[in-house]
């Protein structure tokens, strides 16, 4: 018997309930009205008075009556405003319309104070919350979460101007200076929710003439772990009309949406309690430096080459050694270190979203001296930086990369190959990313991406009905030789350097014939990779076990 489908309920555009239910006090068929107490007839002439809706009657609870002992308005905050009313330092003036819809009873708040929210890849939270620490100094808290870390102020009691003026300024701040952080999120408002009316109470939380005028733009990004809600577009949708009817009721119009450049981008966070809407203070993702042009395959993005020139610990002084990335690609890696190592700002060839944004305008003085600060302490390397790749095409893209990023003077690039390229110098830093997974070619092994670069295709096309994927990384015979060749190689030449391999192949140390020193947990997009530290000396290789497919036991890991 087939299994009838859930009717989705159609929600009113007036009051933001479903149709099938009824407005508080409203009476259904053969029904006799509710006896009213004295208190609620009260109110009932207030409202109709002031024209305001009595703050005393709330619509029930979905699924019973409210639970005794609860108060049934909304708790009042230090200015004596509903605590689903505006945030601190966002107040809202002038009466509620009557059409507007009310938050379920008991009154579901989970308010934070204003703050931020730094987004980064799995596995890069304590770097990142050292190095905003770093840019920021002592006046904020910084603690790391799930995916990225929380700054707000260090004091409770702070005014809300100055709350605001020091959140504006860490903003402007880490948007220029954060080689790790994805995004620079500012929290607006925060509530527990059960279902879509407590959404559109959240966006209405919130002044948004503060932020914009309905001649910008806006666009509404939602992601969600373990929402109960069964659309999130229609989350999306619910904080585009709180957002859209809170400006049209102050200016009479509404703004656009503009889903591919936006003056305003919010983002809506939701897990299967709480809600937690942003404003997205960078617009682009902060990977995009505003230098890349020319690619090759599945190009590394910048922030991972900075989180691992980050846990290498390498920071461009001259007790780091100099840095050699053998297979560059396009650049990313020695570009990003020829950046740490004359001190440029990774935000200053870019723009930003908060540029844009009302409570920015009265700091763009301080923004641009900001950036003119960034510009002034430059400096030429203290130590070198050599790449370079087996195709002549590849070595064109990443010197072309290069020059557009300002450091061409600071990388030593020469075509060749990594399996016979002589040592520099006497003491540095191997960082390399060899293909795997997406990043290899249509045949599945390093061998024939490693021909093909050899080859100037690097970019040929992929057959789409193969996935190259980390198993046949891991099983790949022809690989496996291509690392003993390259470990052997490091051995005989480059002995006293350190070498920090990216890879998703628990197996590798073992495939090499080295023992690894450390490994970091990072994240490649969806790809759980560790970054290996092989500290090379002098010596013969180990042989090889009985088993060649044996898998090592797994020493003790970073954020693993």
């Amino acid at each position: 018997m087939p299994i009838k489908p859930t009717r989705r309920p159609v929600v009113s555009r007036e009051t933001g309930r479903p149709s099938d239910e009824r407005a508080p006090g409203a009476v259904g068929p053969g029904q006799a009205p509710a006896r009213r107490s004295a208190a609620a007839a009260a109110g009932d002439r207030r409202a109709a008075e002031t024209g305001r809706p009595a703050h005393d009657e709330r619509r029930p609870v979905r699924g019973g009556p409210r639970p005794e002992g609860r108060a049934p308005a909304a708790p009042r905050g230090p200015a004596g405003e509903s605590r689903h009313g505006p945030s601190a330092g966002t107040g809202r003036a002038g009466p509620r319309p009557d059409h507007r819809p009310h938050a379920a009873s008991p009154v579901l708040a989970a308010d934070r104070p204003a703050g931020l929210y730094l987004s980064c890849a799995a596995g890069v939270e304590p770097l990142l919350a050292a190095e905003a620490q770093r840019i920021l100094g002592p006046g904020l808290l910084v603690t790391e979460s799930r995916g990225g870390i929380d700054i707000h102020p260090a004091g409770q009691s702070a005014r809300a101007e100055d709350t605001r003026a020091a959140l504006i300024d860490a903003a402007m701040r880490l948007n220029l200076e954060s080689r790790l952080a994805q995004r620079v999120l500012w929290r607006v408002a925060s509530r527990v929710y059960r279902h879509e009316d407590d959404i559109y109470v959240l966006g209405r939380a919130v002044n948004w003439s503060d932020w914009i005028t309905p001649r910008h733009t806006l666009r509404v990004d939602v992601t969600s772990r373990r929402s109960t809600l069964r659309s999130l577009n229609f989350a999306a949708l619910r904080i585009k009309d709180a957002v859209c009817d809170d400006l049209r009721e102050r200016f009479g119009e509404r703004p656009d949406v503009d889903t591919r450049h936006p003056d305003l981008s919010l983002v809506l966070y939701m897990d299967d309690l709480e809600a937690t809407l942003y404003v997205d203070t960078s617009g682009e993702a902060l990977f995009k430096r505003g230098w890349r042009e020319d690619t090759g395959e599945a190009p590394l993005k910048e922030t991972l080459a900075a989180a691992m020139l980050a846990a290498a610990g390498w920071q461009g002084r001259p007790e780091d050694g100099a840095l050699l990335d053998p297979c560059c690609g396009a650049g990313t890696i020695p570009i990003e270190a020829a950046q740490i190592a004359c001190d440029i700002a990774p935000g200053l060839q870019r723009r930003f979203a908060f540029e844009r944004l009302l409570p920015f305008r009265a700091h763009l003085g301080a923004w641009q001296a900001l950036k003119q600060a960034a510009r002034a302490r430059q400096h030429e390397p203290r130590v070198p930086i050599y790449a370079g790749d087996v195709s002549f095409r590849m070595t064109d893209f990443a010197t072309r990369n290069a020059e557009r990023a300002g450091v061409r003077h600071a990388i030593e690039f020469k075509t060749a190959d990594a399996l016979q390229r002589p040592v520099p110098c006497e003491r540095g830093v191997l960082m390399f990313n060899p293909p795997y997974g997406e990043r290899i070619d249509t045949k599945g092994s390093v061998r024939d991406a490693y021909q093909a670069r050899q080859a100037g295709d690097r970019d040929g096309p992929s057959s789409p009905g193969v996935r190259a994927g980390r198993e046949q990384f891991e099983g790949d015979e022809e690989a496996a030789t291509f690392f003993q060749r390259l470990s052997s190689h490091w051995k005989k030449h480059y002995t006293g350097w350190t070498a920090w391999i990216l890879s998703p192949d628990m197996k590798l140390p073992g495939a090499m014939r080295l023992k690894e020193s450390r490994r970091v947990v990072l994240f490649n997009g969806p790809i759980e990779c560790r970054l290996f530290r092989f500290d090379l000396v002098a010596g013969s290789l180990k042989p090889r076990g009985p088993s060649p497919d044996a898998s090592p036991a797994e020493p003790p890991s970073d954020g693993a």
